[in-house]
């Protein structure tokens, strides 16, 4: 064991008085926790309620609640006699902090450092009187700061000012007024999961050097099978990099399903494959075709109605087309939550077409997934326990922190045997536990991030009802916007009926357009309309809402609510932010 002057508990500078330079190690803990945690939430609780940085200094009566008092006051009784001393991060160099010999106190102090940054970005975040986004170009970013990588180390004082300016300039994508995406909000509980998840820094790959995290997502993954409603949770999944590498594996696994040889003598061993999605699916799908080998031109896009649904009969006549032309049918895509009109794809009836002609069924819900968490609104995934896989994306609709995607496969075993390849420095199967747990060898990637602990500790926070509360608001709210902006002058739906998902996509009309004939030279304006006001809301900093043109029609508002933070004002401001950038135009 060391002893009390060593490691740890070294504290002490390498010259002056040895008792006040190096106390013992209880008391040399005071001083530094004191000065820890003490400076974090004095200034949190300056900011909090306006009161500057009228108490810097730890341990004054203004600064403390009532348990910060008691426990100063037991400081004082001690007969602690160390010097506080402030820190000059000027002279300071990473290699002044852990594993660095002493480096504790000088470590602590730089992460309070960090600490108080990030705490007052977190109050800001929340503040409706702070921007959104302080938007510079890219031109001016680059001139006015020196982002360059150099030989020799910088001193922590510019270590901490590079974390102040990348927070200065970030967007605050947990503001109540951001809905640029469909990944909104900041967690609290989230938050401090990810932060310990980057403390543990581990690898998902084997249960030896990560047993709590892959229990984790072996429970996890089971709750959420269960939720989909295959029986007993059963099957398997995998937490990947985001609903796409998700939607990649998918049609990796259906197609190994269907011809296990590809795996060793490739595509050319196998007949041309197509693969089915809707007009309105996410571009992901195509991409994995690409990556796969399997190509964009084999895959086939089925019509949609007005509302962005697939039309299943549409599915079963391109599907027989194939067959015809020698193609073979092998994977469909079906959507629960399309990105820009938030539809809801019939399931059933995909079934139905995908049981028929032995084609495997996948449902992207990344999106949409979370709704299986609403009693109110999971109907709307009707059919999903039919799938052979499903994406869902807790990072969405959840509010867990970016990034949170998983692939849930209905088949046990399936995933392992198609990406398996054996490796023995990390598989070795004389290990001393069971290997089921050894996860790894079943992802595509080796090293993967632990992306399991800030969904199950949300959800532990919360419970499901937690969730389903969340989920139903956000919902609320599209629903409410609708109905605000619906039959309001200035304002056109795209699509007719309430919002199927909190996507609700619109046009605002400036009052130079509204009684213009509907013809090529008002599209044509109109399509301009909604990159100004964007374009103005950023420079102004006050919102964020996301457009785009879709099929034949020109650039409209989408407006998509995941933060649990956004309320009525919020939406009823945004509303007003538009008429009031847009109405010169």
């Amino acid at each position: 064991m060391a002893s009390p002057s060593s490691g740890f508990w070294s504290f002490g500078a390498q010259d002056g008085n040895k008792e006040q330079d190096n106390p013992g190690p209880a008391k040399a803990w005071c001083q530094v926790a004191q000065k820890f945690t003490g400076g974090i939430s004095s200034k949190l609780t300056a900011f909090l309620y306006g009161e500057g940085e009228k108490s810097s200094e730890p341990g004054t009566k203004d600064d403390m609640g009532s348990e910060n008092k008691e426990m100063a006051s037991n400081y004082d009784k001690s007969e602690c006699g160390c010097q506080k001393r402030e820190l000059d991060f000027s002279l300071l160099y990473s290699t002044d902090l852990l594993p660095a010999k002493n480096g504790e106190a000088d470590t602590l102090r730089f992460l309070q450092e960090v600490m108080d940054i990030l705490l007052q970005y977190i109050v800001k975040t929340f503040d409706r009187s702070t921007k959104v986004i302080d938007f510079h170009y890219p031109s001016e970013l680059l001139q006015e700061y020196n982002w360059e990588l150099s030989e020799h180390p910088e001193t922590l004082d510019e270590i901490l000012l590079n974390c102040k300016t990348t927070l200065k300039y970030a967007i605050k994508t947990g503001h109540p007024r951001y809905f640029n995406q469909l990944s909104t909000g900041l967690d609290m509980v989230g938050l401090a999961a990810d932060w310990l998840t980057s403390t543990a820094n581990t690898n998902m790959f084997t249960y030896e050097i990560a047993p709590v995290f892959v229990l984790l997502e072996y429970v996890t993954l089971k709750k959420m099978r269960e939720m989909i409603g295959w029986p007993g949770g059963s099957g398997d999944g995998i937490f990947s990099p985001g609903g796409a590498i998700s939607n990649l594996y998918a049609m990796l696994i259906a197609r190994f399903k269907m011809f296990p040889e590809v795996k060793e003598k490739g595509m050319a061993a196998i007949p041309r494959l197509v693969a089915f999605t809707s007009e309105h699916s996410h571009f992901s799908v195509k991409k994995g075709a690409a990556a796969l080998g399997i190509g964009t031109d084999s895959v086939i896009l089925i019509k949609c109605d007005e509302r962005g649904k697939m039309i299943p009969s549409d599915l079963e006549r391109r599907i027989i087309e194939a067959k015809q032309k020698g193609f073979v049918p092998f994977f469909v895509s079906a959507t629960a939550g399309t990105t820009v009109y938030g539809a809801f794809d019939p399931l059933i009836a995909i079934a139905d077409v995908c049981k028929k002609y032995k084609i495997w069924m996948h449902v992207d819900g990344a999106w949409g997934g979370g709704l299986l968490m609403s009693r109110k609104h999971k109907w709307k995934l009707n059919g999903v326990e039919r799938a052979n896989s499903v994406t869902w994306n807790p990072h969405k609709m959840m509010g867990v922190p970016l990034q949170c995607s998983a692939l849930l496969v209905r088949e046990e075993g399936l995933m392992q045997n198609c990406n398996q390849m054996h490796a023995s420095y990390l598989f070795q199967q004389d290990k001393h536990y069971d290997l089921s747990y050894d996860t790894g060898d079943k992802a595509l990637q080796c090293g993967r991030h632990v992306d399991i602990f800030k969904l199950w500790l949300m959800w532990r926070a919360k419970g499901t009802t937690g969730f389903e509360a969340q989920i139903d608001k956000c919902l609320e709210l599209a629903e409410y916007l609708y109905n605000k902006i619906k039959n309001r002058e200035g304002y056109e739906m795209v699509i007719d009926g309430k919002p199927q998902h909190t996507n609700v996509c619109f046009w605002y009309v400036p009052p130079s357009l509204r009684n213009m004939e509907n013809n090529e030279e008002r599209m044509s304006r109109l399509s301009k309309v909604a990159p100004v006001i964007k374009a103005r809301m950023m420079e102004y900093g006050t919102t964020m809402v996301s457009y785009q043109p879709h099929s034949d029609k020109v650039n409209f508002f989408r407006m998509v609510i995941s933060n649990p933070a956004a309320s009525h004002q919020d939406i009823d401001f945004l509303i007003e932010e538009i008429e009031r950038l847009g109405q010169d135009l």
